[in-house]
């Protein structure tokens, strides 16, 4: 499990090929000047709520991982996330789809 820690502040434990795909999301709406809400769920050990932070290129974001190989990279995963990142609500985690499958359906249902 790797973990995604937001301006020294919120932080959770991501696993790591899910946390690749936020970074690359992540990282190039902030390379095109692109704020953003991320939302993500909270463990149920700590009150299964969600959190919120506002993404902006002045963010001190730090995704560490625990293993040290780079997993390998789903693209529609990632045009997934971005679709979530570029709507009214921000980036939130969607299911990954399989390789060749359409990025996203539209169904907030998992968020």
């Amino acid at each position: 499990m790797g973990k995604f820690i937001y301006d020294g502040g919120p932080k959770t434990e991501i696993e790591d090929r899910t946390l690749t795909h936020l970074q690359l999301v992540m990282t190039a709406k902030l390379r095109r000047g692109e704020p953003f809400a991320f939302t993500w769920r909270e463990d149920a050990s700590i009150g299964s709520g969600r959190t919120t932070v506002w993404i902006h290129p002045g963010s001190n974001l730090v995704f560490s991982y625990h293993g040290s190989r780079q997993p390998t990279v789903n693209r529609a995963w990632i045009e997934a996330l971005a679709y979530t990142a570029n709507g009214p609500t921000g980036l939130y985690l969607v299911p990954e789809p399989a390789h060749g499958s359409p990025a996203f359906d539209g169904d907030e249902t998992s968020r």
